[in-house]
């Protein structure tokens, strides 16, 4: 069976990530054939082109098919997919993000695709814009979900807030959690000399934020409750991972504050460092106000770290209150301090929780079994319209 994903750009996020992980995982199946197609990928938000370097022809770049509302480029891109998929003949579409997610999915439409599935990594719409932008957006989910066979959500809030807007049935939500390679989260350590390689001390208590320095992400609400925490706990660091536009501008937020030797930004990253990253960390905060479930709380759970989060989106997913971390209402400064302050202050604790969220994604979160369920999936609807064939079983 033919399978093509589409998504917007691969650059360095989670739903790239996750997206990659799914065509290369899906792609060793020998039932499936299945390739990517992405739009242009450039800026600071670096690329993860580069994962599809040993495997020839699964990866195919669309030109048109940019992320900003662009009429005439949108046209283009929809008609160079439809005439792809008339060509191809893919069995099932699988689409990615806002802008793939609406321009593929009337594309195979228009096409004749008889699977037309699309993940939800995270809300199109939502308090975090204003009211004529999320018009438009429920509008073209609404318009597109009349096309679309199967959404996947990556937690099910993103499930609640779409059928709370319209936007397709109860039975057509599947709910998959973004899985990654475990191991090497299991297997790290507090190593001093990567805390050295970031002038982090062995002493220090490090609390770190694996996030795009962008809107809506909560740094800024760091900065509001740093100089609190500073006086309390004089050892604590915050360690920021991921860069973006407004890296220059927390920067000297830190220096105004007189914390600056508190923060440590460490730049962009490849996906292979964060592990190391997480292991010298002592707590992981994540305060975003729009992310679908951010694979920031996992990862950090499987290095045996508690976190700290928003109650925003799937958050509550992962991050379950006194289980594997804190819980709090989104924008409660005087809650963040008090959560941070009584895991900066007690080491079993940490311990504790920490140890419960480990057990919790190991079983949930391995990259196979997001495989697996995808495939399965796949068969499944699939066979409902009538595709011949089956899951390959050895």
């Amino acid at each position: 069976m033919r399978v093509t994903h589409v998504i917007t750009r691969l650059i360095v996020g989670g739903a790239q990530e996750n997206t990659i992980a799914s065509v290369l995982g899906l792609r060793e199946r020998r039932d499936l054939t299945v390739d990517l197609i992405t739009g242009p990928t450039a800026g600071r938000e670096g690329s993860l082109a580069n994962c599809f370097a040993l495997a020839p022809g699964a990866l195919s770049v669309l030109p048109e098919l940019v992320r900003p509302v662009h009429p005439w480029k949108d046209y283009r891109a929809t008609q160079i997919l439809a005439r792809r998929f008339r060509a191809e003949k893919p069995a099932l579409v699988h689409t990615h993000s806002g802008k793939a997610g609406i321009v593929g999915r009337l594309a195979a439409a228009r096409a004749g695709v008889p699977v037309i599935l699309h993940t939800i990594h995270g809300p199109s719409f939502g308090a975090f814009q204003g009211a004529f932008a999320n018009f438009i957006f429920r509008a073209a989910e609404r318009r597109a979900a009349r096309v679309t066979t199967h959404f996947v959500t990556v937690a099910d809030a993103m499930r609640d807030q779409y059928l709370a807007a319209g936007i397709g049935r109860p039975d057509q939500y599947t709910r998959v959690f973004s899985g990654f390679p475990l191991d090497p989260y299991l297997a790290t350590t507090n190593d001093p000399a990567r805390r050295a390689r970031w002038g982090l001390a062995p002493e220090d208590l490090v609390v770190g934020k694996i996030a795009r320095l962008f809107a809506l992400k909560g740094h800024d609400d760091l900065f509001q409750i740093a100089p609190e925490l500073v006086h309390r706990h004089p050892r604590l660091k915050f360690l920021l991972v991921g860069d973006g536009p407004w890296r220059h501008r927390f920067e000297q937020l830190a220096r105004d504050s007189g914390l600056a030797g508190h923060f440590v930004f460490t730049g962009l990253v490849p996906p292979a460092e964060i592990p190391g990253l997480v292991g010298i960390m002592d707590v992981l905060v994540h305060l975003s106000l729009r992310e679908g479930l951010p694979r920031a709380l996992p990862q950090a759970l499987a290095g045996g770290r508690p976190v700290v989060a928003y109650d925003c989106d799937g958050a509550r997913e992962v991050c379950l209150d006194g289980q594997t971390g804190f819980l709090i209402p989104p924008g409660d400064r005087g809650a963040l301090i008090r959560r941070l302050g009584e895991l900066a202050a007690d080491a079993a604790l940490r311990g504790r929780l920490g140890a419960q969220g480990r057990e919790f994604v190991r079983t949930r979160f391995p990259v196979e079994r997001m495989v697996e369920d995808l495939y399965q999936l796949y068969w499944r609807l699939a066979g409902a319209a009538g595709f011949p064939g089956g899951p390959f079983r050895p």
